[in-house]
């Protein structure tokens, strides 16, 4: 098994009795994660190893919050300490940790009925409401909203892109559509410059990755939501606008607007956000979406082709925003 992780300390360390059998588990784009059967139970043995994420200290804080978010009813996997009382198990210089295995499957929003969406929405809303409550108030009044994303050198980064496709050969398939894309979003980014949004609104605590490989489902019902490495300050509307964009995004490019519409509703009664705050998220959103080229960046220049399978998709929804942006912020503002 690449990677194995070292189970005999790890285990030692949070009494969790011996291996019968370990895993992989393959979803999840930048820790490594184990599916962990042991004399004493079944767990999910997380390796931290993103760097942006990794420090132990960070870690434990992240695990207290969820801690205190699951004992407010919020579906969480809280991780489990270990004989000294630590969550986080430093090993040869490696962060791990342990929780207990959620049984469940994630589910997409082709996968969702109306009134699925709505409780989708309403798990979002509850666990921005739940982290105000559980999160330091201090940290909070001294962040500062981010700059919008300055076109000027979106432009550049697209010819440095589109170098980079030009010297990949032979050319391929994903070539070919990248450079269409690259030079589509040129001409789109040309005719709504004038269009950049300002600095955005106030910061609130959000989960930071909230999509449907970081929600496990049993049956109808939200089991658990995972994967918090993500977790700061920032404006809450546009995580349930950036999560709806990924939940409701269908193969063709296009988002399911009723669907995006009863999941907004209810994100709105359990946030106790208003429309116009989801109006002016759309617009920072759509401005993101029109700039943002992580996956084009993770295959040109790290070679790192997991996330091309959703490039097909993602990138037709910026083109079909833009031309359908009046049907989309009256959808989340409704």
């Amino acid at each position: 098994m690449p990677h194995a992780p070292p189970l005999g300390p790890l285990l030692r360390q949070f009494a969790a009795g011996s291996a019968l059998a370990c895993e992989p588990v393959d979803q999840g784009l930048l820790n490594r994660g184990y599916r962990l059967r042991t004399t004493l139970g079944r767990y999910f043995l997380k390796h931290h190893f993103d760097p942006e994420t990794a420090d132990p200290a960070a870690i434990a804080r992240r695990h207290r919050a969820t801690q205190r978010l699951a004992d407010l009813g919020v579906p969480v996997a809280p991780a489990l300490a270990g004989r000294d009382g630590r969550t986080v198990a430093v090993v040869g210089g490696h962060a791990y940790a342990l929780h207990p295995w959620i049984e469940g499957r994630h589910r997409h929003g082709g996968q969702l009925g109306t009134g699925q969406c709505g409780r989708l929405g309403a798990l979002l809303g509850r666990v921005h409401a739940g982290l105000e409550h559980v999160m330091p108030a201090h940290r909070r009044a001294r962040a500062e909203p981010a700059e919008s994303a300055d076109p000027a050198d979106t432009f550049s980064l697209i010819d440095e892109l589109l170098a980079r496709v030009r010297r990949h050969h032979p050319a391929d398939a994903f070539d070919e559509l990248a450079r269409h894309r690259l030079l589509e979003r040129r001409a789109l980014l040309e005719r709504h410059a004038d269009r950049r949004p300002p600095r955005g609104a106030s910061v609130g605590w959000v989960h930071g990755d909230f999509h449907p490989f970081n929600l496990l489902y049993r049956g109808d019902a939200p089991a658990a939501i995972v994967d918090w490495d993500r977790l700061g300050l920032r404006p809450r509307a546009e995580e349930a606008v950036r999560a709806a964009a990924i939940f409701f995004v269908q193969p063709a490019g296009t988002l399911d607007l009723p669907k995006v519409r009863a999941y907004t509703r209810a994100y709105r009664r359990a946030a106790g956000a208003t429309p116009s705050q989801l109006a002016a998220a759309v617009h920072r959103v759509w401005w993101e979406r029109l700039n943002d080229f992580w996956m084009l960046r993770w295959h040109y220049e790290r070679g790192d082709t997991r996330a091309d399978l959703q490039f097909p998709a993602a990138s037709a929804l910026a083109v079909w925003w833009t031309r359908e942006y009046d049907a989309v912020c009256e959808a989340f503002a409704d």
